[in-house]
């Protein structure tokens, strides 16, 4: 198109320039008619007219009719209106047209982005304004974008179905296009406008997007440093260079707005460890030559290391010495400078002011440099405020809890004096409830008077409703299911309601339980819980089960609070157990009734002990204590309680079981969060050995990497197989650990447990995601119980156990025939032989070989490692862990991996 321009405006100055040349010769001959001929009679004077002759005057030239513009048609508009085109131009019929004219009528032609083609020709008075209109847009199509939606790119530009298309646009739009990928880390993003014509002068435009990689921080330089190297440094920015090491970090991809940080970031590292002089003294971002990646470079100044001077706490408040201040301040003269020691200080001043009532309080650090003894001399002054009172209390945002729900959590009260403790504490608590928003804090906003502060809990409700489903896969009890429903603000009143039920191959219950913490609005708790528990290790086969126990019962409690972080809880719980074990395998003594007993050598004394019903009642207390800040995610503090249980008011057992626990969180900077916990337990018989069904046990649950009860003491029936068909030896005899044996968990009558988890945290977006990872060791044993009775078969034969009567005489099955021979009936009896002198065949249970060993009884640690992860999923909570033993005992039960999911209403 500025070929063609570039030819009319040649064409045009050619004309204007032919013009220009004939108009020149206009005035000459007129000159030449003044002046005049001497000789031409014309110009001589008249007789006669000498007094009256005056001078004859040169006639006007006459106007060059052939370039004024006597008429503007316009050709090859389509959709606009020729008088809307001419407006465009600034020509006019009556106007004079010139080549200038001409040219600056085809640049207001361009300015309007209106044409794909236009022209413009002069001939006899009539101008002609030839176009091409541009075509209107059909479809605007992206293909190749993966990492971008269409629904984030369309708004983002300019063009549109049904406007009118320009090349203008279309590249302001590839321009935005990129800028949104550079926005995403992909700085080789390409994007290739293309264009279909259609019918009717319509067109659909194509962007080919290639989106590249996403552009990493392939190294990350730094000179200037002496002190430190290059890797200390590099620890302290959020951005890392890629590489294995970094493979699940988001920080390895460009982010302008991160290097900023991190240039605040390697001050603020500097300014701790005694460097005040430290700058950045540039930071340059380069993409490399593939424009892939980005080579980031500092240049930095470290400057000279200062020590503290003199420093001093002045007080101007009544209630505070200044000398005594100074003497507590964690700093000392002498020590290295620390920019965010200094910090700490002013905040502890600020909390240890808020604490007496000094709600306002300011405490203002003043620093002097000592460049010639680099020293620092610093002076913390604490401006003289008013005590404040709390004027009142306010609470907003609550659609479904009751005020005095959250009011009740209020450590401090109107008119009371303001204590930045009691707010803190306060804010703790209704954290734990975990009604509300995460990091909920209770605001302070000013009051009537200087000296009036107000306390507003504006909270945001979140779901208090939590179903949750969790699944998982092990060993022994393969497919695992939990689901359960809880309401934990129940009608806004802060009660708890719940129904749960758990399946897997080897157990099922289920349970309902309600709480309310506050019975009559008095700091009185009270709940109870009604449940049902069967459990059994044939696989829910009936016929095929070993042990059986079934659980019926329900638990009464109720607690007080001691003191502001004690609690006592007391308990009741009445339970009535079934248990019962495999007749078929386990029962030999039967006598002619059908009677039956347990027989220890196919059993063993523990399961015999079991068997039968009975009634527990089981009196509790237990004493609590808790400074956690958060009882739902806590970050900081300690929980801690001992528990104390009596069975024996009553019911059918006797025993003492003691538990207690403690755990402890951490904060260690940089979103990093350390926790300990742990916990053991004992249980005494009172006289009585203690029943399998009252041990305790370890394994999922508590300890990752076990299986469910796959720690501690257990029996074990190991069966010999001929698999090669060469008679039966000790090669034969199946390994611990083959399903194909008998394994029962026996518990014990003490435990110990210990876990250590350290919360790592990742990159912003990985943040929104709601993605915690973490990595743990678990420690634990169970143990203490007495070996039971151990039954060897013997070789190759195994074990026939035969069945008796009421006096203990083995049983025989006589056949009894009819004349023919044939068998006719039969009948129990005590003698061996017949009385035709036939052998009666002997009556029981006959067992292939088998060997039993007692394995597992040990207090050595069972030690496991491993990563999880918790996931604030769209679906509900998720967590994931993977756990490896690093240390086992023979016989122990291990899984590897475990999930649950779960959801919120």
């Amino acid at each position: 198109m500025s070929s063609k321009i570039n030819t009319i405006i040649s064409r045009k100055f050619s004309v204007a320039l032919l013009g220009c040349t004939m108009l020149a010769g206009l005035p000459m001959q007129v000159a030449a008619q003044e002046e005049g001929d001497p000789l031409d009679p014309a110009t001589l004077p008249q007789q006669g007219d000498a007094q009256t002759q005056q001078p004859v005057e040169a006639a006007p030239a006459p106007q060059a009719e052939e370039n004024l513009i006597r008429q503007i048609s316009v050709v090859g508009a389509q959709r606009l209106e020729a008088e809307t085109i001419v407006s465009y131009i600034s020509l006019r019929p009556g106007m004079t047209y010139t080549a200038a004219a001409g040219d600056q009528a085809l640049l207001d032609l361009a300015r309007t982005e209106l044409f794909a083609d236009y022209q413009i020709s002069f001939n006899n008075g009539n101008l002609v304004i030839e176009v091409e209109e541009n075509p209107i847009i059909n479809r605007i199509i992206l293909e190749g974008n993966n990492r971008l939606d269409a629904d984030e790119i369309v708004p983002e530009i300019n063009l549109a179905p049904r406007q009118i298309f320009t090349r203008s646009r279309v590249r302001a739009d590839v321009a935005r296009i990129i800028e949104l990928y550079k926005r995403q880390g992909r700085f080789a993003a390409t994007v290739e406008p293309q264009m279909v014509m259609l019918d009717q002068n319509r067109v659909d435009v194509i962007f080919e997007i290639s989106e590249g990689p996403k552009s990493k921080v392939r190294q990350i330089n730094i000179i200037g440093n002496e002190v430190y190297s290059d890797g200390e440094l590099r620890d302290q920015m959020f951005t890392r260079e890629a590489g294995l090491l970094a493979i699940f970090s988001s920080n390895t991809s460009y982010d302008p707005d991160r290097l900023a940080v991190d240039q605040q970031r390697l001050r603020q590292f500097y300014l701790t460890e005694g460097y005040s002089d430290f700058r950045v003294v540039s930071a340059v971002a380069e993409l490399t030559p593939d424009r892939r990646d980005f080579i980031i470079t500092y240049v930095v100044e470290e400057g000279e290391r200062y020590r503290f001077g003199d420093v001093e706490v002045v007080s101007q408040l009544r209630d505070f010495s200044s000398e005594q201040l100074t003497s507590q301040l964690r700093i000392s003269e002498g020590d290295w400078y620390n920019a965010e020691l200094v910090d700490e200080v002013v905040e502890g001043l600020t909390e240890t002011a808020g604490a007496f009532g000094y709600a306002f309080a300011d405490v203002r650090p003043r620093i002097v440099r000592n460049p010639e003894t680099l020293t620092m001399d610093v002076t913390f002054t604490v401006a003289d405020a008013p005590r404040v009172y709390v004027e009142a209390v306010e609470i907003n945002g609550n659609t479904l809890t009751q005020d005095k729900v959250i009011r009740r959590e209020f450590r401090i009260a109107e008119g009371d004096a303001f204590s930045s403790l009691q707010v803190a504490r306060t804010t703790a608590r209704i954290n734990s409830l975990g009604y509300f928003q995460e990091n909920f804090e209770v605001e302070q906003v000013e009051g009537s008077s200087p000296d009036r502060i107000i306390l507003q809990a504006n909270v945001q409700e979140n779901p208090t409703g939590e179903l949750s489903l969790s699944a998982g896969f092990s060993s022994l009890e393969s497919f695992i299911f939990n689901g359960s429903i809880r309401q934990n603000n129940f009608r806004g009143r802060g009660q708890t309601v719940g129904i749960g039920v758990n399946y897997s191959r080897f157990s099922r219950s289920g349970n309902i339980s309600f709480t309310e913490p506050k019975v009559f609005d008095r700091d009185i708790a009270l709940g109870f819980d009604i449940y049902r528990q069967d459990y059994n290790n044939g696989f829910f086969d009936r016929d095929r089960a070993t042990f059986e126990q079934a659980t019926t019962g329900f638990s009464l409690r109720t607690g007080v609070p001691l003191t502001e972080y004690m609690s006592l809880l007391g308990t009741y719980t009445l339970n009535y157990q079934e248990v019962s074990i495999s007749e078929q395998q386990f029962f030999a003594d039967f006598d002619g009734d059908g009677e039956a007993t347990c027989e220890p050598l196919l059993a063993g004394r523990y399961l015999c002990d079991a068997i039968g019903d009975r009634l527990q009642s089981i009196l509790g207390v237990s004493l609590n204590y808790s400074t956690l800040n958060s009882r739902i995610r806590p970050t900081r503090g300690t929980n801690a309680s001992a528990t104390v249980q009596f069975a024996g008011l009553g019911g059918d057992t006797r025993y003492l079981r003691i538990r207690a626990n403690a755990a402890r969180f951490w904060p260690l900077g940089s979103g990093f969060v350390g926790s300990l916990s742990l916990e053991g337990g004992y249980i005494n018989g009172l006289g009585d050995d203690v029943l399998l069904v009252d041990r305790f046990f370890l394994g999922e649950g508590q300890i990752r990497g076990f299986d469910i009860r796959g720690v501690g003491p257990r029996a074990v029936r190991r069966f010999y197989l001929d698999e090669n068909g060469d008679g039966l030896d000790e090669d034969d005899l199946l390994p611990i650990g083959d399903e194909r044996n008998q394994d029962d968990a026996l518990g014990g009558n003490a435990y110990y447990l210990a876990r250590a988890e350290l919360e790592i945290p990742l990159g912003s977006g990985a943040r929104e995601l709601g993605l915690r990872p973490s990595v743990f060791v678990d420690v634990g044993s169970v143990f203490n119980v007495e070996t039971p009775q151990l039954t060897n078969s013997p070789l190759p034969d195994g074990l026939f156990i035969p069945q008796r009567d009421g006096e203990g005489n083995p049983l025989f099955q006589q056949f009894v025939l009819d004349d023919t021979g044939a068998v006719v009936d039969s009948i129990l009896t005590i003698n061996p032989i017949a009385p035709d002198g036939r052998t009666n065949s002997p009556v029981g249970t006959q067992l292939p070989p088998f060997v039993e060993e007692f394995v597992g009884d040990t207090a050595s640690p069972r030690v496991t490692a491993g990563i999880g992860v918790n996931w604030n999923s769209p679906f509900g909570p998720f967590r994931i862990d993977i756990a490896y033993d690093v240390l086992s005992q023979r016989g122990d039960e291990t899984k590897t991996f475990t999930f649950n999911v779960g959801t919120q209403f």
